[in-house]
């Protein structure tokens, strides 16, 4: 899912002026940074922060931020990225209006969210509020922007085990068993699926599988993608 995020806004990121929020650890900047005009990253955690500057080792400005006081000029960047951020933040009509003074005409806002309709669908207890495909859409538009939706990764099960594990977590999410904390995660995550990965240090080409997001629409709801992609694209 990582690797599928940055090579999804990697093709609107080439030559282009591009400004990650809630860049957190860093692990997509080189990689997108590489073929951007130029790059800034930004996060709110000052740990996160120290991690990504261990990352990009001084190659990369970043700056700590909040969503909804973006500290650039106007019309100073071509393209904004945010990924799996939008539902922490308090106030997201504030953050896209930053967005849009932020962004130079034409430009793209690149978001990445989980998609709330996915039957396993787990909240995050410190979310403030997750947006399905249609609200989504709806918000972007409300805000200024021409709006493209894409859904990624389906939920259909790939084995016999993939759709007991799903048919689990969904009783599980029902009865609020699955544990809030990230430790928590990991060790039900191990029960169920063995050997974890560890998360990477930094995205590179071909570290996996390009699963390609697919256009979709939102008039209906969006049940069997368990990612959702937006772009939008500024007057």
């Amino acid at each position: 899912m990582v690797y599928t995020r940055y090579r999804f806004a990697l093709d609107f990121c080439r030559g282009r002026r591009v400004f990650e929020v809630a860049c957190g650890p860093g692990v997509g900047l080189g990689y997108l940074g590489r073929q951007a005009e130029a790059i800034v990253g930004g996060d709110l955690t000052e740990p996160l922060l120290r991690q990504a500057h261990r990352a990009v080792q001084g190659a990369t400005p970043l700056v700590r931020l909040q969503a909804e006081a973006l500290p650039l000029c106007a019309a100073s960047r071509d393209v904004i990225v945010c990924y799996e951020a939008l539902y922490f933040f308090a106030d997201v009509e504030t953050f896209l209006r930053e967005c849009r003074r932020v962004l130079a005409p034409q430009g793209r806002l690149v978001l990445c969210t989980v998609n709330p309709e996915w039957p396993e669908f787990n909240p995050n207890s410190y979310a403030c509020r997750y947006y399905s495909a249609r609200q989504l859409s709806a918000l972007l538009q409300q805000s200024g922007f021409a709006c493209e939706l894409f859904g990624a990764f389906p939920t259909e099960p790939a084995s016999w085990r993939a759709a007991l594990v799903g048919r689990l977590k969904r009783v599980a999410a029902a009865w609020r068993l699955i544990p809030s904390t990230m430790t928590g995660k990991r060790w039900l995550k191990r029960l169920f699926f063995g050997t974890l990965v560890p998360f990477p240090a930094a995205v590179v080409d071909g570290m996996a599988v390009y699963a390609q997001p697919v256009p979709i629409e939102s008039d209906q709801p969006v049940c069997d993608y368990k990612v959702l992609f937006a772009v939008g694209r500024s007057a």
